[in-house]
């Protein structure tokens, strides 16, 4: 009953989203991507730049997503970060495309979005979803800062 209920308020925020203009942009889950090709071109270029790999699992569907990908885009800081120490792969979940199999080898997921951190070879490093983070109607900047600068690879001993 409670997921029910979450799914029923889900489906009211998006719909009032749409509404209001707000999800037209794409947040970048193309349902027709191969998860597990970028993630193979993810890891060679995390190896070769010496950075790690967050895996972003969402959906156009989801308002959290939007929101967290305009943080991600807009925020010139943040943007910095990710790009100075992460290769981002986005990794669609809907309705139509799930991608079950590429998902199953990680834990299992209870929100979205969801992150987890790879290191440049692949390994799993930690599953977060992200709800420590939130705030009111969006993320709390800080704490997205604080996340991304402890999980960036160490080089010469610093992060």
């Amino acid at each position: 009953m409670k997921r029910f209920r979450s799914l029923a308020v889900l489906v009211l925020v998006c719909t009032a989203l749409v509404g209001a203009g707000k999800a037209t942009k794409s947040a970048g889950y193309d349902p027709k991507r191969d998860p597990a090709a970028d993630l193979k071109a993810a890891m060679a270029e995390a190896q070769r730049d010496n950075k790690r790999i967050l895996l972003e699992v969402g959906g156009e569907w989801c308002p959290w997503c939007h929101i967290l990908n305009d943080l991600f885009t807009e925020d010139k800081e943040i943007a910095a970060r990710l790009h100075d120490n992460y290769v981002v792969v986005k990794v669609n979940f809907s309705r139509e495309v799930k991608n079950e199999k590429f998902l199953s080898q990680y834990p299992k997921i209870d929100s979205y979005p969801h992150m987890y951190v790879l290191e440049k070879d692949g390994k799993l490093l930690h599953a977060d979803d992200l709800t420590t983070m939130e705030k009111k109607d969006g993320y709390d900047r800080a704490k997205v800062l604080n996340f991304l600068t402890y999980w960036a690879p160490k080089r010469n001993g610093k992060a």
